[in-house]
């Protein structure tokens, strides 16, 4: 804002101060957020003017964030003259006895001194309020309080969707059985600044099937007028946004040039002072070519002007571009492609707790459209864990911990409702939706005990001291009593003194070997071992000694020793 002759506010005559500034209203109007702002014209190289207090002269610097939010907060802007927007307030420090000065923000209705429209303003106080609106609606409360090329991936939206919260391109991921479900994400915050949270995430089928939905209504031959009025008006669009670098250009090659007479005014033997106007002089001529490129650069993005006959085909067109889409032989990039080839951006922002997500859909010449979407309800849907597994579960969590549990499951090829498999997070936590306590273990068992205990392979190895194949042999033929609570469950191993009597370190005298037993009763090997599971013939296991060093697992020698009467 300038002053007249007559100390009146005005806007400036600096015609390149003024698109600068207008440029800033327009692209917040288009996208939404101040940093989504700072992107855009960081990404198109454009300066914005700053002034020092009590400095007359304007200098031009990168865009920055707390520029582009004084632009869009500052009620001057918008006409209005305000006092009394900030308090300071001052407080004696209890630990150190120092004063501390705080200058605190101000609520609207505490400010001393509100005249709307008082002078001309970029933008009007209707469209102020409502930009301070959305930027009260970007950012994040207190805990408590309530694009890239497209590539092969199922996401159809990648590299399209912005976070209306702090302005970045939304990451894309996939869930899901078969790992090809769209999720959007927003975690920059949390990755780049080890943020508690990320921004806002949403799943990515409902989203997809409303922004479709969308663009197929607008390239409906019933919404042909729209579609053309959109293609004139692109051009008046362009030709708006290429006003900034054209200024840019006339702005840079003024200060070039005036550099330039101010190192020719200068007398050549003064090189104190040559030296340094030749460099400034350098500088400017950098500044302007580089402002001169990226005029170039705009122009060569001007939108291509269709012909009468393009046009016309655009009206039978719009009815076969679902077919295309849908059709087999259209690839995922194409899809992408062709979404990109009308949908220039989409702004979400979503409101967990309402369960609504609002889109700002920017098409490609800069029309807009607002859309709100519901989302899927917390616990509502009906999709539950079968009533079998779910008392399986209750059975297994006596005996085992979760880790357990989700092995077993696995290996019966239960899934979640959702289709996941089962992990040890998931078996907690459908435990604690169902209360079902977890697993206490109990104390070990030692070799020892004389009690009858139950236990697992493991504990039985160290028992009885003999190895986990000889275990499930035995297990297999009958010699030990055992159980599993369901099909892939470890086994549960009853163990007595009478099994630990048939257990020795070496062969009793007057026994024989498995071998030896069958020759003398002339029978064969496995009619002895028969005997020996009805009871007919007493039998110990040897598990030290030559008889063991003899039989190890995988030979079909037993170290079996045979009582023969």
């Amino acid at each position: 804002m300038d002053y007249d002759a007559d100390d009146r506010v005005i806007i400036t005559p600096d015609e390149a101060v003024r698109e600068a500034i207008a440029t800033v209203f327009r692209r917040f109007d288009e996208l939404g957020s101040a940093r989504q702002v700072l992107l855009s014209l960081r990404e198109d190289g454009l300066l914005l003017p700053r002034r020092r207090n009590g400095c007359p002269r304007i200098s031009w610097a990168s865009a920055t964030y707390p520029a582009i939010h004084d632009f869009l907060s500052n009620p001057a802007y918008a006409g209005a003259f305000v006092f009394g927007r900030t308090r300071t307030e001052k407080r004696i420090d209890p630990a150190t006895g120092r004063v501390q000065t705080r200058v605190r923000l101000l609520p609207r209705e505490q400010w001393e001194v509100l005249i709307p429209d008082h002078h001309s303003g970029f933008i009007s106080w209707q469209v102020f309020e409502a930009n301070t609106a959305r930027l009260r609606a970007n950012w994040r409360p207190p805990r408590g309080h309530g694009g890239g090329a497209p590539r092969e991936g199922k996401a159809l939206l990648q590299g399209l969707l912005r976070c209306g919260r702090c302005g970045r391109i939304m990451q894309t991921g996939y869930s899901g059985p078969a790992g090809n479900s769209p999720r959007y994400v927003c975690a920059r915050a949390q990755q780049l600044y080890a943020g508690e949270h990320g921004c806002q995430s949403i799943g990515g089928g409902r989203l997809e099937k409303t922004v479709l939905a969308e663009l197929f209504a607008v390239l409906e031959p019933a919404a042909l007028s729209a579609t053309a009025q959109a293609l004139a008006d692109a051009d008046a669009h362009f030709r708006q946004r290429l006003t900034a670098f054209e200024l840019a250009v006339e702005r840079a090659r003024f200060e070039a040039d005036r550099a330039l007479r101010q190192v020719d005014a200068v007398e050549p033997e003064n090189r104190l002072v040559a030296r340094t106007l030749e460099k400034t002089l350098e500088g400017k001529l950098a500044t302007q070519r580089r402002a001169e490129n990226d005029l170039a650069t705009q122009r060569a993005r001007r939108p291509v002007a269709l012909s009468d006959a393009e046009l016309a085909w655009i009206a039978t067109a719009g009815a076969d571009v679902r077919a295309v889409f849908d059709a087999p032989s259209t690839t995922t990039v194409e899809r992408k492609q062709l979404i990109r080839a009308v949908i220039a951006e989409i702004v979400l922002t979503v409101d967990a707790h309402a369960r609504i997500a609002a889109l700002r859909i920017i098409w490609q010449g800069g029309a807009t459209t607002e859309l709100t979407m519901a989302m899927t309800k917390k616990g509502g849907h009906t999709r539950i864990t079968s009533e079998d597994t779910v008392e399986l579960i209750r059975r297994l969590a006596r005996d085992y911990d979760d880790r357990t549990i989700a092995a077993i499951l696995a290996k019966q090829r239960r899934r979640t409702p959702t289709g996941l498999p089962f992990t040890r997070a998931r078996v907690a936590t459908l435990r604690a939706n169902y209360g079902i306590p977890a697993h206490t273990p109990t104390a070990a068992v030692g070799p020892n005990d004389q009690d009858a205990v139950v236990v697992t392979i493991s504990a039985a190895e160290m028992i009885l001291g003999v190895g986990k194949v000889t275990l499930y042999r035995w297990l297999r033929d009958g010699f030990i009593l055992g159980e599993q609570i369901t099909p892939g469950a470890p086994w549960q191993i009853r163990i007595d003194q009478k099994l630990k009597d048939r257990i020795r370190s070496e062969v009793p005298d007057g026994w024989l070997p498995l071998d030896e037993a069958a020759a003398a009763l002339g029978v064969a090997r496995q009619t002895v071992l028969h005997k020996v599971h009805r009871g007919q013939l007493n039998a110990v296991h040897v598990n030290r000694g030559r008889r063991k060093r003899a039989a190890y697992p995988g030979q079909t020698r037993s170290s079996w020793t045979v009582r023969h009467n």
